[in-house]
């Protein structure tokens, strides 16, 4: 099982607020894994922290590639529009295409994922 880990857990993590104990699980079993995307979310606001060990460990996590599936993400889109889900962007969606794509479940603190996790069939870690 790998888990795909968004950037919501990670700066949950690195601020040490709620629980931290899944987080470190997984980092001990080697069951994480990032992708550009949420890296691209953590490590430009790391860097102006000069926290210079953050970046060399977020770039050090198992990378998955994303091959991001542009009509796939139209129609969830819409699905989401058309069910009033209007606060679901095309970043989330993209995470969950990509954690779909790769087998992986998806570890989030972000409301969003448990609000299209049935429309799209995306399997959350909790």
């Amino acid at each position: 099982m790998t888990v795909l880990v968004d950037s919501s857990v990670w700066i949950d993590y690195f601020k040490g607020d709620g629980n931290t104990s899944k987080l470190d699980y997984l980092i001990d079993e080697n069951l994480i894994a990032v992708n550009d995307l949420i890296l691209t979310e953590l490590i430009p606001f790391l860097k102006l922290r000069n926290q210079r060990r953050l970046v060399n460990l977020l770039n050090a996590v198992y990378k998955i590639k994303l091959s991001i599936q542009w009509k796939q993400l139209m129609s969830w889109q819409y699905q989401c529009l058309k069910s009033g889900l209007n606060g679901i962007g095309i970043p989330d969606l993209i995470i969950a295409q990509n954690a779909l794509q790769n087998d992986c479940m998806l570890y989030s603190l972000d409301h969003h994922f448990e609000l299209i996790k049935e429309m799209i069939g995306i399997e959350r870690f909790v």
